[in-house]
């Protein structure tokens, strides 16, 4: 059914990297997510009413509120394909993200509200009544569900969009929900327990937890969250693999929405490199990071001193030193500077948010155990963020040894 669906609707729907198709594919879940949840509303509404099941009635109103999500979903994709323009340099991409921070104050409201009534039936219950009508609707309702959440989070995957993978949760959610009123009416049945209002609490609750489990993952790429890692050691091995490039660091990649990345990276290059070879290296990498990964790239050149005897070995030692305090502590662009009375050592290190507050204290210790070399030596440290240079678990140092 699915390929079916992107056949018709979705002209060249194997190009997913491209803008206009990945709309098209916003679009159609988006239509598709209204046209069944519409109808299961529809469903569960008469049903509910007519036997007077408020556990029925909430799962019909939650489907409402999923066929208004699926509009809001389909309006931030619309909006999300606009081009950049001159007010909107980067884009309008991030309208998926407040597409879904739209949805979950959506799903929010409606629970609140949920709760409320539920509350209501629990303090003064009534008999529900049972009837093959009700089971035929609950199931019926699970089964579309449980295909609307694999169809959701098939394409959510394809195009990696994060909009459209919570609505294939949302979905699984749903299905819990479905199923815990078919149990209520079936224990009603069977039992003459009346937990019709306990059941629809559990629905409201559940519908709560899914809220604001939506609205996280659509708020935090919105603040600006730790990028991605696979697509950090995407580009650090793209950049590696440049047999010029010694080492990479400060590695920063801007999300500006679902397509839309900008990074910035300093890569570390011998010295006595031809400058202009080194540039035309440099311009190279950008563009086949742009052409692999999507990624628009600026690289920052560092040059880096290979021969200087003294310098390798205060590198080593300040290494040795920060390695025996915390093996997370590294440092890059060192260099030093001599004078008549003592040498500056200069070097960014990389600091874990854990230690934020040891600043000065590693600064003194640096200084004090570089002072038995002989020298006097005068640390010069400038303190990075670990996010930006730290790499995921189980891969080798950023720097070519």
């Amino acid at each position: 059914m699915k390929k079916l669906l992107l056949r018709l609707f979705v002209k060249n729907y194997t190009d997913t990297r491209n803008p206009a198709v990945r709309t098209q594919y916003g679009k159609l879940a988006g239509i598709t997510g209204i046209f069944c949840n519409l109808l299961l509303f529809a469903g569960k509404l008469v049903v509910g009413t007519l036997c007077k099941s408020v556990s029925i009635t909430a799962d019909a109103v939650n489907n409402l509120s999923d066929a208004s999500s699926s509009v809001v979903t389909l309006l931030g994709f619309k909006f999300a394909g606009k081009p950049a323009d001159p007010e909107h340099p980067y884009g309008h991409n991030r309208m998926e993200y407040l597409s879904g921070l739209c949805v979950a104050a959506m799903i929010l409201l409606i629970g609140a509200e949920l709760v409320r009534t539920s509350v209501a039936r629990i303090v003064s219950p009534e008999p529900v009544e049972f009837s093959l009508a009700i089971v035929l609707v609950l199931v019926g309702s699970i089964l579309l569900k449980l295909w609307m959440a694999g169809f959701n989070r098939s394409l959510g995957k394809a195009i990696d969009s994060a909009a459209l993978s919570a609505a294939a949760a949302d979905s699984r959610n749903d299905v819990i929900a479905t199923g815990a009123v078919l149990v209520s009416c079936v224990v009603g049945k069977l039992t003459g327990a009346r937990i019709d209002g306990w059941t629809g609490l559990c629905v409201a609750l559940f519908i709560l937890w899914s809220g604001v489990g939506i609205a996280k993952d659509t708020i935090d790429p919105l603040i600006g969250m730790a990028p991605d890692e696979h697509l950090v050691r995407q580009i650090t091995d793209l950049l590696l693999a440049q047999d010029k490039v010694l080492g990479v660091h400060d590695l920063m990649i801007h999300d500006y929405g679902p397509g839309r990345r900008f990074a910035s990276a300093h890569v570390e290059m011998d010295y006595r490199e031809d400058v202009l070879d080194a540039h035309e290296r440099i311009d190279e990498l950008e563009r086949q990071v742009r052409r692999e990964l999507g990624v628009e790239l600026v690289i920052h050149y560092d040059p880096i001193v290979t021969d200087d005897e003294e310098l390798t070995r205060i590198h080593a030692r300040v290494a040795e030193i920060l390695k025996g305090v915390d093996p997370q502590l590294a440092v890059h662009d060192f260099r030093m500077v001599r004078g008549s009375r003592h040498t500056n050592v200069i070097f960014d290190m990389v600091l874990p948010f854990s230690m934020e507050n040891r600043k000065q204290e590693l600064r003194e210790l640096v200084e004090r155990e570089l002072q038995t070399d002989g020298k006097q030596y005068h640390a010069v440290i400038t303190f990075d963020m670990q996010a930006f240079n730290e790499l995921p678990e189980k891969s080798v140092s950023p720097e070519k040894t």
